[in-house]
Formats: structure tokens, sequence, C-alpha cells
């Protein structure tokens, strides 16, 4: 990146750029591996820049081979790296070197340019966020009392390790905090959508084939429905918009609408 440079995590919304369906026997990893190298020869680098996922991607040969294809990364450091987990925690006892507020929220960011990643050989950067954030729980009276259900404001603290090899120039290192949370945005808007709401995962049919059909199928309708919402609702509606899936529901209504008596 070049020093002057704007950051920006990611489009307005996420959209898939490819499908590779998990053959018996074979790891999550190695599927997603083939499937970016096969993104890189069809598409080029034209739609990706960073590579996010998570913990179970920080592998020296995933790592290895994705820097190979000239990508970027910013992968979550979790205990399945235990050495490198340890060495960044001992070298994060010490106050946060950076505190902001968002909302109803407040962070905390550790930033280290260099730890050492014994299993690979080499230095990797690390920034560590922690992320306080009041949440509203119902607390019941003890017993005894008379039953009475009242809202109280409780903290929530969640810690997030990143491992990364992007060289961040004069770019802050919330900048790797923005990529990693990304990851969940991405997450809850495209992945929960389609198993939630689109029964991505419904055995619909039962023959491999019909199976690779159906599911390319609805990810084809999915992506197109959000491009058509973000690209044509959201942008030209003057009042409030629908929701994505009050508009998904607006257009089956449509769509199996009795049609009109023209008799």
């Amino acid at each position: 990146m070049p020093a002057n440079c704007e950051s920006r995590v990611s489009t307005p919304f996420p959209v898939f750029l490819g499908i590779r369906f998990q053959q018996a026997g074979e790891t999550e990893v190695a599927c997603s591996l083939d499937l970016l190298r096969r993104l890189n020869t069809q598409l080029g680098r034209r739609f990706f820049d960073v590579l996010v996922a998570d913990a179970i991607y920080l592998q020296t040969p995933f790592v290895a081979a994705i820097e190979s294809l000239g990508l970027d990364w910013v992968i979550n450091l979790k205990d399945n790296q235990p050495a490198l987990l340890a060495e960044a925690e001992r070298l994060t006892v010490a106050p946060a070197t950076c505190q902001w507020s968002a909302r109803n929220e407040e962070f905390s960011l550790w930033h280290l340019p260099a730890v050492d990643w014994p299993v690979a050989n080499r230095l990797v950067r690390v920034v560590k966020t922690v992320r306080l954030q009041q949440i509203k729980r119902v607390k019941i009276k003890s017993p005894g009392e008379p039953r009475d259900k009242q809202k109280e404001q409780v903290p929530l603290e969640n810690t997030n390790f990143y491992a990364s090899n992007v060289e961040l120039g004069s770019i802050s290192p919330k900048f790797i905090h923005q990529l990693g949370r990304s990851r969940w945005t991405i997450d809850a808007t495209a992945f929960q959508t389609l198993t939630t709401d689109s029964h991505l995962k419904q055995p619909s049919v039962h023959k491999d084939v019909a199976l690779v059909v159906l599911t390319t199928i609805r990810i084809l309708a999915y992506t197109l429905t959000t491009v058509f919402y973000h690209r044509q609702i959201r942008s030209h509606c003057r009042k409030r918009p629908p929701s994505f899936c009050e508009l998904a529901r607006l257009l089956a209504l449509a769509l199996f609408a009795d049609a009109p008596d023209t008799s």
C-alpha cells in the first residue's frame, strides 16, 4: 500500500466470487486453497487484495501458498498456534497503545510489528484488541422476593488476536482490526442469510449433481438480489428502505401471487 493511500476494508456489501464443493476426505483448508487458486487464475487480482480468515487457516503450508499467489492476509490467532499466541500474550501485558470508543463499545488495541512464529521460522505482525460492550440482560430477583424481571446493563468483554503479513506503512494498526472484524460482517450478511433465510443446507435433493445445481442457483439468486437491493432499492428509496429479507418476501409474494383475472 502506498504511504498516503486511503484504507478501505471492503465493498459496501459482500458478494460471492466463486464456489467449490468440498470433496470426500478433503479438508476445508485444502478446498479453500484450491478455490483461491482457481479465482486467481480466472479473475486475477481485480476483486481481492487481502485474505481474511479464521484461525484454522493459520497454518504454515496454507500461508506460504497464498503468499505465493501474491496475497496479503489477516488471520485470527487462537490456541491452534500455541507458541505464537503465548508470545503475543506475553508482549501485550503492558497498557494498550491505542484506545477509542464507538457507540456503546470501547476498544483497546496493542500492535506488535514483529512477533516470532517458531513453527514457520518467520516473523509476523500481531494486533490484539479488547472490546468492552455494554449489553442489556434480564435480571430476576433472588428467591423469596416477588418475581420481577428487570433489564440491567452489564459489560461484555471480547479479546481477539490477529496475525498478518500486511505492511502498514503510515496506515494505522487499527486497519488490521477492521479487516479482522470484517470477516464477521461477511459471515453474518452473506453466509448466515443464505443458511437461515434461504435454507442453503436444507437437504432438498439427494443426488450429488442435483445438489450442486440447486446450491449454485441459490447462491446466484442471492448474489443478484443483493446487487439489485443495494444498487436499485437502497440507492433510490426516498423513505426508509425495506430490509433485504423484507424485499425477498415482497418479491416472493409478487412472483407467486395469482395472476389478475382478465376474462
